[in-house]
Formats: C-alpha cells, sequence, structure tokens
C-alpha cells in the first residue's frame, strides 16, 4: 500500500555514484534511451499490489471488468508489508514467472526494477506527465525514461485530537516538536487521558521507519544524501533530527510500543484514542472516519508534520504502475494501467480510500477541497517532499538506515555511534554498487 518539490536534482547526483556497476543478475541499464519495448497480446491478466486495507482495489478492478469481459483482471494482494511486497515482486521477477503482469511498486523501487529489465519502459506517447504532479512523475522516471505511471501519491501528514487541543486552550496545530510537545503537556493533565501517550509514527524496522527517520533528518536541517551525492548523516543537523525519536522514545512522550508499529498499527493506536498525534500517511483519513470503532470520528484535524523550526519535510510516498517484462498480454496490462490511473479512477479512489491521487487538477477541483479540505495541505506535502535514494540496490542502503535508527531508538547505540556507523556503511554502498 503504502505506498511519493523537485527531488530530480538530489535524487540524480545519488544515482549517479550508484550506478557504476548496476544491475544483478540479467545487468543494468546504464543510460541513453531504454530498448523499445513491444506491448502486444490482449487477455487476463493480473495485478499485483500490497494488501488492500481499503477494499477499494477489486472495485476499481470490477469497473474494468464489467467492460472487458474478454480482458479479465484478477487482484493478486502481497502483504501488508512493503519489505515483503518488494521481495516477492523481485523473487518473482528473477525466475521469470508470469504470475504478474501490472505490479503496484513503491516508487522509490524504480531504479532497481528499470535497472534489472524487471519492467518495461513505458511508451511516452502514452501518457500525458503534464497532468501529474512532477514529483510523481519524477519517482516514475529512470535514466530519461518512463517505467511506471502514477498511481497514487503519499506524503506525510500530521493527525491530531483537535477536540483535545481545544479544551485544552490550544488553537492552532504544533508546527514545530517543542510546540507538541509543549501541546501534550497540557492535553495529557486533561481529565480522561490518562493511558495516553504524545505522539507516535512508523517505528518498526521496516521502510516505514526508513521514511521517519529521513523526514526527521530532513526537518532538523539535514539530508541522508548531501547535493553532491555523497553520505551526510554524520553531523550535527542529522543527529538533531535522529535525537527527536531517540528523546521521544527515553522520554516516554511516544508509546514503547510504537517501535513494533507499522503503519495500521500506528493508526490503530490513534484511533482508539492512545494518541494525540500521529505521523501517518493520508489514506489512514478514510478509516478512521468510516470504520465503526473509531473512537476520534469526527474528533481529529490534519496538518503538515512538525519540525524542529518550522513545518518539517515529508519523505515522498506513493505507488507507480508498472508492467513485467515477462507478463503475457502486455497491451492490455498497459491499457489497465493507464485506466487505473486515469483522472476518473483516481478521484474515484480519493473518494473511497483518502489515498493521495498523483493528478494536479483533482488537487484543485473546488468540490473535493469542500470535501477533504486537508487537500491543499496533502499537495503542500508532496510539492516539497524529499525522495529516498534512488538506488539501483535500494534495499540494502534502507536496511542500513533502519538499522542506524532502530539501534539507536532501543538503546543499543548512541546517537552519534549510530550516525559514525550509517556513514561509514552508505559511503561504502556508494562506493560498491
Amino acid at each position: 500500500m503504502v505506498l511519493y518539490a523537485a527531488p530530480g536534482a538530489l535524487a540524480g547526483l545519488f544515482i549517479a555514484a550508484l550506478l557504476t556497476a548496476c544491475g544483478s543478475g540479467d545487468g543494468g541499464d546504464e543510460g541513453g534511451d531504454a530498448p523499445k519495448a513491444s506491448f502486444e497480446g490482449r487477455g487476463p491478466i493480473t495485478y499485483a499490489t500490497g494488501k488492500d486495507t481499503s477494499g477499494n482495489q477489486q472495485k476499481q478492478i470490477d469497473a474494468w471488468n464489467k467492460d472487458h469481459p474478454d480482458e479479465k483482471v484478477r487482484l493478486v494482494e502481497l502483504p501488508e508489508s512493503a519489505d515483503q511486497q518488494r521481495q516477492q515482486m523481485i523473487q518473482n521477477a528473477q525466475t521469470k514467472s508470469d504470475e504478474y503482469s501490472v505490479l503496484s511498486l513503491d516508487v522509490v523501487w524504480t531504479a532497481e526494477f528499470a535497472a534489472n529489465r524487471w519492467v518495461l519502459p513505458i511508451p511516452k506517447d502514452k501518457v500525458d506527465t503534464d497532468a501529474y504532479l512532477p514529483a510523481t512523475v519524477d519517482s516514475a522516471t529512470y535514466v530519461n525514461n518512463l517505467y511506471g505511471i502514477p498511481n497514487f501519491s503519499d506524503g506525510a501528514l500530521l493527525f491530531y485530537r483537535k477536540d483535545l487541543l481545544s479544551k485544552a486552550g490550544i488553537k492552532e496545530p504544533p508546527k514545530t516538536w517543542d510546540e507538541m510537545k509543549a501541546a501534550c503537556d497540557k492535553v495529557l493533565k486533561l481529565s480522561g487521558t490518562k493511558g495516553m501517550s504524545c505522539y507516535a509514527g512508523q517505528f518498526e524496522k521496516y521502510e516505514g521507519l526508513t521514511c521517519n527517520f529521513s523526514e526527521a533528518v530532513n526537518s532538523a536541517g539535514g539530508s541522508v544524501i548531501d547535493e553532491n551525492g555523497k553520505p551526510a548523516v554524520n553531523t550535527p543537523e542529522a543527529k538533531k533530527g535522529l535525537d527527536f525519536l531517540v528523546n521521544g522514545i527515553k522520554s516516554g512522550e511516544f508509546p514503547k510500543a510504537s517501535v513494533t508499529y507499522k503503519e495500521e498499527e500506528s493508526r490503530r493506536a490513534f484511533q482508539t484514542g492512545k494518541l494525540v498525534f500521529l505521523r501517518n500517511w493520508p489514506y489512514v483519513n478514510a478509516l478512521m472516519e468510516k470504520e465503526k470503532s473509531s473512537k476520534v470520528k469526527g474528533k481529529f484535524g490534519i496538518a503538515p508534520i512538525p519540525g524542529l523550526e518550522e513545518n518539517g519535510v515529508s519523505t515522498l510516498g506513493g505507488h507507480n504502475l508498472a508492467i513485467s517484462a515477462f507478463a503475457k498480454n502486455k497491451a492490455t496490462a498497459l491499457d489497465f494501467a493507464l485506466f487505473l490511473s486515469s483522472e476518473e479512477r483516481q478521484r474515484a479512489n480519493l473518494l473511497a480510500t483518502s489515498q493521495a491521487p498523483t493528478r494536479t487538477a483533482l488537487y484543485d477541483d473546488p468540490a473535493l477541497v469542500k470535501k477533504y479540505p486537508y487537500l491543499p495541505t496533502l499537495k503542500k506535502s508532496i510539492e516539497t517532499a524529499k525522495p529516498r535514494p534512488k538506488a539501483v540496490k535500494y534495499g540494502d542502503v534502507s536496511v542500513a538506515m533502519q538499522e542506524a535508527a532502530y539501534g539507536a531508538m532501543n538503546g543499543e547505540k548512541s546517537s552519534d555511534q549510530a550516525l559514525k556507523d550509517l556513514q561509514a556503511k552508505l559511503t561504502e554502498l556508494v562506493k560498491t554498487n
């Protein structure tokens, strides 16, 4: 599922350093125009995506199947965890299986799947890239070729208990970490808040922690990779970002259980009244407003994530639709991907799930803004988001970031040592990738 203004400069510099020996097994694509793909064959296909927690993916597929009885799509639900989704897709590609036709790729997987030629370049005349948010197009691009169609994006948002802040006399959501802590100090003194914690994100050791760690570093004025494409985590700014996470656990502002939270665990914690603030993706809005078990329906607001001195910087999230190089009926697969990413289908998906669309027009639609007042905030979150490194061997980079952050948050090593070790590891990966 989950799970993405101008990311190209940073990402491009890092990718240049990483592509000297890119690819594994089939070899990498080191530049120039991609080989033209043959999109032929019509008939049944499959759509491989993460676990459909909204229940809306099948409805989208049903809309296609109704009008294409001879080209029906079958939904293949992969695990909820992004890491496990990636692993299964890679295993499928390495065996050259035709089990998956259309892949819902996390935006950060584009380089890896494209370089290994596991997915096909999309014909440039098939997609009007001007209709999409620029950051989403960049996320689907590898060496100047489009390898995916932006389907839904993601920018981190701060969900907060508007009712409790109001009761505590707080008129505006916090813009900084200190303001958030001050708000919690007031709210948690109110009657009926016993057992609540201040804040949580996604702190389990998986891709979500990579996003949360990156956001903390960027929101403190630092960066994981600098403007020259080199690792830059052994800095005072990066330490301030990591210390925000570490001190939150140590002080008890974050619940102890939050080191086991992924997207859904953190949503449920907020939804059942255990948190004042939650960092998560926009999809949780619909679930928290619709589920009968939600204790926060009509009681929460949405704001930009906080940072050290001002609003924070989101990690770019989202998913793109890619066509497997080993799929049968590729013509149908491409048409289905174009259908699913159309303005009509993205509108329907937004209304049903509150997932962030990739088409600019939907953010500027008065009717949608009236229904979802947070859309301008979400658009800004995506436009100002920073991408994770576009590494061909992205998995190794992400694991290194997760291990550093998780180790520091659990007291296995100091922030200084964690960042020093991460700096060395990332430097090694840049040299050897």
